[in-house]
């Protein structure tokens, strides 16, 4: 029972050191095709190599470099998010664990430093520079020492800076903007209601002129007939004078 026993741990563990070359060599010819700029080629190889062994750092970082030269940002970043994670737990496990080994916890730091590092360079190019300066943030609390990333956290902090300066001063010119169009509303509203009330006036104007030209006329047509009324009656008294007030006899 023991040799079957022993027999069985034999074959996993010869199994195990099989696994570990076997995933280690996916990640060297993956190594190879990036060299060569063979990025998906590159990118299938650290595939194959998670699927055997999910937990290899190796596998998981190189493959975010491959999403990164493949212009993949999105991919690489969540990539990177991964792989970040798993360290943090490893991290934390080994900084909790008092017979931990201390090379082990700095080579986890190392990692961490290159992951968050890689991270702030994808979203450096992306121009989220607010990310980037966090990611190159979270690299430098992992070793300090990395000048390439404090260079890279300084020029990042800049452009965000020139970033944020160019989004106040369109925000400004955006309020500028419609400061003035209100204000040219407003004065055309102006406008529009002075000549509203001037139209109005001179139509009032207008009607006022037109119903006294209306009273002038009847006003003379009543005294024109006045006139003729009184001609009528002078003309009778006229033939009332000239007619004989007996009537001629007729000589027989």
């Amino acid at each position: 029972m023991k040799k079957i026993l022993l027999f069985c741990l034999l074959i996993a563990s010869v199994a195990g050191a099989y696994a570990q070359r076997s995933d280690r060599s996916f990640v060297r010819k993956g190594n190879r095709m990036f060299q060569d700029s063979l990025f998906i080629k590159a990118e299938e190889n650290y595939l194959k190599a998670i699927d055997m062994n999910p937990a290899l750092y190796e596998g998981n970082f190189n493959l975010g470099n491959a999403y990164t030269a493949q212009q993949k940002p999105n991919e690489a970043v969540e990539q990177y998010r991964k792989t970040a994670n798993a360290l943090e737990s490893r991290k934390k496990e080994l900084m909790e664990n008092p017979a931990s080994n201390p090379k082990e916890l700095e080579n986890c730091k190392q990692n961490l430093a290159k992951t968050y590092h890689n991270t702030g360079v994808v979203y450096h190019m992306c121009e989220q520079y607010d990310k980037a300066v966090e990611a190159y943030k979270q690299a430098l609390r992992n070793n300090p020492q990395d000048d390439e990333t404090r260079y890279n956290m300084i020029l990042a902090q800049r452009m965000l800076d020139q970033q944020q300066n160019q989004q106040q001063n369109q925000q400004q010119n955006q309020q500028d903007q419609q400061q003035d169009q209100q204000q040219e509303q407003q004065q055309e509203q102006q406008q529009d209601q002075q000549q509203d009330q001037q139209e109005q006036q001179q139509d009032q104007q207008d009607q006022q002129e037109q119903e006294m030209s209306q009273e002038n006329a009847e006003q003379i047509l009543e005294a024109a007939m006045q006139d003729e009324k009184d001609v009528q009656e002078r003309v009778q008294e006229q033939l009332l004078k000239v007619q004989p007030k007996k009537p001629l006899e007729k000589d027989w």
